[in-house]
């Protein structure tokens, strides 16, 4: 049996066994491995787990639901990354009728359409890439896609970063889509009360630098930051809204109340507790704003 050795801090290595490899190969991006774990089948990328079968719904809706909320509309939505596609159909349930999906590594999205048991179908990205139904998959970089679509005059509602932790990896091509400048490009594109999220790391402090450098970034560009610390996942989210809302935490939790959800890992409690930083995030900014 396969072990996978995932580092997650300083001296720290978490490890897997994988059975039953259903796929595995290096693309022009990644090495990606798919295969059956004790939390399902499970997705890997440069030997770090992405997703499995047992806690991607978790991660997907703390990802998706606090963006969806603090969003004034969703009738458009981008997602840059997140290969699965889950993102894309959670879009689609909260009543986006046009999401562009955009992944630079083709062979990966294909495998993953073809070997895991959520996400899309091979028949759900065939059409996709077709341009059939309400999402548009494109095979493309992130960042030139941005650019084409700001000199369209394109805007979104939301707009989804979901891409493997940013690392100390000078040639890991992922981790200029976590910087200020192109949070900025995003922000430019958002449409009156639209909203960017990200996956922003984890704040167990020997593993938080990601989340401390995003926490930063977001602040830069956003005039409003809500902050998601999953309750039941070891990840974090961030959301940012140009304009000013105040207590976004309470707006998020009150809209879910009010206007009930299909959510079905996470309900009003769970957003409202989790949108309160770290302690040291907020030490940091000297503010509790967020």
């Amino acid at each position: 049996m396969p072990l996978i050795h995932e580092p997650v801090g300083a001296g720290l290595t978490r490890v897997w066994d994988v059975g039953d490899v259903r796929f595995h190969a290096r693309t022009p991006y990644q090495e990606v491995l798919i295969g059956q774990t004790a939390q399902g089948v499970s997705l890997f990328c440069d030997g770090e787990r992405q997703s499995t079968e047992a806690s991607q719904l978790v991660y997907h809706e703390a990802l998706m639901v606090p963006a969806l909320l603090l969003a004034e509309q969703v009738r458009r939505v981008l997602v840059i990354g997140s290969s699965e596609g889950v993102a894309c159909q959670l879009a689609v349930a909260a009543g986006a009728g046009h999401v562009d999906h955009v992944d630079i590594d083709e062979q990966a999205v294909r495998a993953c359409a073809e070997h895991l048991p959520y996400g899309y179908t091979t028949a759900e990205l065939d059409r996709a890439v077709q341009g059939v139904g309400a999402v548009r998959v494109s095979f493309a970089d992130g960042w030139a896609f941005l650019g084409e679509a700001e000199t369209r005059g394109d805007t979104y509602d939301v707009v989804v970063i979901d891409l493997p932790d940013e690392n100390t990896d000078p040639a890991a091509q992922h981790n200029r889509l976590y910087g200020t400048d192109f949070l900025g490009q995003c922000a430019r594109l958002l449409a009156p009360g639209g909203v960017v999220t990200c996956q922003a790391g984890c704040p167990t402090l020997w593993r938080n630098e990601t989340l401390r450098a995003s926490w930063r970034r977001f602040g830069e560009v956003f005039g409003t930051v809500l902050y998601f610390g999953s309750d039941e996942h070891e990840w974090a989210f961030l959301t940012g809204r140009t304009d000013p809302v105040d207590d976004p935490g309470a707006l998020v939790a009150r809209r879910f109340a009010e206007r009930g959800c299909g959510a079905r890992t996470l309900d009003a409690a769970a957003l409202l507790a989790g949108s309160t930083p770290p302690y040291s995030l907020r030490r940091r900014t000297g503010s509790d704003q967020y």
